[in-house]
């Protein structure tokens, strides 16, 4: 994911993946969190690309989740977010929506505020994901892929934008980003993995590659940008009444 017009995500090296058994406070609401489970439940992610979402042929083609683009910056929104996002759930699909980051535009509890009122929010009804954070490489700048920010102050942005995610719905933000960025631009940074659940972009693999530092297992996988659904195909670390209390219990 990244802006409407979007760049290759960068590759990461193969790696076989393990899955922690310890249950943590965000860990999926789940028991032992598989790896992967046996029948992982399938999804993907939409923006403005994608526009007029045939929903009920998404969800006869297996999708249980998607993410919606919502905005970007403090200066964006999806004109098609809400269309996408109660199309979803009127077929009976899991939604959530995703803020893409840019973190040299304003400062992260700024654009947290803009995301949560133009439909970011959350609520405990089964039926809506955590909001998320889209943080990547730099679309609009490839020399600068950190935002000139250095590690210290890209980790205080993204805490930043967190917290006022967690004032404003009660939940922390699920993470969407690649290893080798994450390590890049946090200098490997732990400290945020213990509260926020990971999505890992990491495309056209047998695996979801190694982690970013501190995460030991991941939640949701965006696994290619195209396939059988609209937008990017994802799976979810778990079965399809896992997703629903971690929709509801995250």
């Amino acid at each position: 994911m990244a802006r409407d017009r979007k760049p290759p995500l960068p590759r990461t090296r193969l790696a076989a993946l393990t899955v922690t058994a310890t249950t943590t406070a965000l860990a999926l609401a789940l028991t032992a969190p598989p790896a992967i489970a046996a029948t992982p439940a399938k999804g993907h992610d939409v923006s403005s690309h994608q526009k007029n979402v045939d929903w009920p042929s998404a969800k006869a083609k297996g999708a249980t989740f998607t993410y919606v683009k919502a905005t970007e910056s403090t200066t964006y929104r999806n004109p098609s977010f809400s269309r996408q996002y109660d199309g979803a759930r009127a077929a009976g699909i899991i939604r959530g929506a995703y803020h893409f980051a840019l973190p040299d535009r304003s400062s992260g509890a700024t654009q947290a505020a803009y995301f949560v009122a133009h439909g970011g929010d959350w609520k405990a009804d089964g039926w809506t994901l955590p909001p998320a954070l889209d943080i990547e490489y730099n679309p609009y700048d490839r020399k600068h892929g950190c935002y000139g920010l250095s590690k210290a102050g890209t980790v205080n942005w993204i805490k930043a934008f967190s917290a006022e995610v967690k004032r404003e719905t009660g939940r922390r933000p699920v993470i969407y980003t690649t290893a080798r960025w994450w390590n890049t631009c946090t200098g490997d940074n732990t400290t945020l993995a213990s509260t926020h659940a990971l999505w890992i972009a990491h495309h056209k693999s047998a695996d979801a590659g190694p982690l970013p530092a501190g995460w030991s297992y991941w939640t949701f996988w965006q696994y290619d940008n195209g396939g059988s659904l609209p937008g990017d195909q994802n799976l979810f670390n778990g079965t399809v009444d896992q997703l629903r209390r971690f929709a509801r219990n995250y």
